[in-house]
């Protein structure tokens, strides 16, 4: 049963149109100086109304998300939306509802982490653009792949998918679960799938988090391969299995610790660096001395999570990033915890692991 309207305030009322939605804005309550925050209240009304189950979500999951996490009261009757609470979270809740909108126009699903992703992005100032990752009258940012079409999901993801395109080495550094390695993947098999290479390269440093496995049974690859698996999930999610493996056998797609770059030009190809904060200085600029005509490398890592034995030089990708930030075709994009877009309380661990080091 649809969430009913509770009884209007008497209050003055603009309105406007947009996209195929209709927003009345009415303001109501004390506004006397001293007191609590202006409050609104902005009526939404849907002219696609095919759409609403899965804007709504089962049983208006989705409206009530968007109340707890950003402290309003939202009501809906047929194709209609009231929203009432602070001005500022009113405004914020219907840009979030209309960034919902264009997802699902644009076909994309909405999921509990999309709507997290959006409710997190509206804090940022220039909303407007962010919610399609581009300013309107523009093409959205976003990644197309054989399996799925992949938008950002927080204004730093923005950034850093500009900067795949853009820049022929880039950095990204942040804590787990912001997107690095599998929005750098992404970018790589459609590009590969394009031709605009002609070669994807995944890399890693072989270390172990924390722990001594000792000896590995199998060969070579069966010996690296647990090392890897992380690339090997994201190429299934962006790639049919079998696409994967018959890229593999033919060359175009490899995977290998970055002990096996050592002497090569990697030219024509999209190189990707995972795990890059457990590089030593020299193993870094072995890696970035391969780059050849035509490629582009991009060096994943969380500068707070190395894993060298102790003893160990410093970190490869801090001293890179170091030297190097700011050099010419190079680009640097830093994600923080706000930008994790994994189960919310992943950033919540993230956060309180941080606090507690600082």
């Amino acid at each position: 049963m649809a969430r009913k309207f509770p009884r209007a305030h008497e209050a003055h009322r603009e309105t406007a149109h947009d996209g195929g939605s209709h927003y009345g804005i009415a303001h109501a309550g004390d506004h006397r100086s001293g007191q609590a925050p202006r409050r609104a209240r902005v009526e939404v009304e849907f002219e696609e109304q095919t759409m609403l189950g899965a804007l709504f979500g089962q049983f208006d999951q989705n409206l009530v998300q968007i109340e707890n996490r950003m402290g309003v009261y939202i009501s809906a009757r047929g194709n209609r939306v009231l929203i009432e609470g602070p001005e500022d979270s009113v405004a914020r809740a219907r840009d979030v509802l209309k960034g919902m909108l264009q997802r699902l126009q644009q076909g994309h699903e909405i999921d509990a982490g999309t709507l997290d992703s959006l409710i997190a992005m509206s804090n940022e100032p220039t909303l407007e653009g962010i919610i399609t990752g581009a300013p309107q009258g523009t093409p959205p940012i976003m990644i197309r792949t054989r399996k799925k079409t992949i938008v950002p999901r927080s204004a730093t993801q923005i950034e850093y998918m500009r900067a795949l395109v853009k820049e022929d080495v880039i950095f990204a550094l942040g804590p787990a679960g912001t997107g690095k390695t599998y929005l750098a993947v992404a970018q790589a098999v459609a590009q590969l799938i394009n031709g605009s290479v002609q070669r994807l390269i995944l890399s890693r440093p072989a270390v172990e988090a924390g722990e001594r496995l000792g000896f590995l049974p199998g060969d070579m690859k069966e010996k690296v391969d647990p090392y890897l698996r992380p690339l090997y999930d994201a190429l299934y999610d962006c790639m049919p299995p079998e696409q994967v493996e018959r890229r593999i056998a033919s060359g175009e797609i490899e995977i290998a610790p970055i002990a096996f770059m050592r002497g090569r030009t990697l030219a024509d190809a999209f190189v990707i660096l995972d795990e890059a904060q457990n590089t030593t200085p020299a193993q870094m600029k072995m890696f970035l001395t391969r780059f050849g005509q035509n490629s582009r490398m991009v060096i994943c890592g969380d500068p707070k999570q190395v894993d060298l034995p102790g003893g160990t030089a410093a970190s490869g990708l801090a001293d890179a990033v170091g030297r190097l930030e700011g050099v010419e075709g190079i680009g640097t994009v830093r994600f923080n915890t706000a930008d994790v877009v994994r189960h919310p309380i992943v950033g919540r661990i993230v956060e309180a692991y941080e606090g507690k080091e600082a």
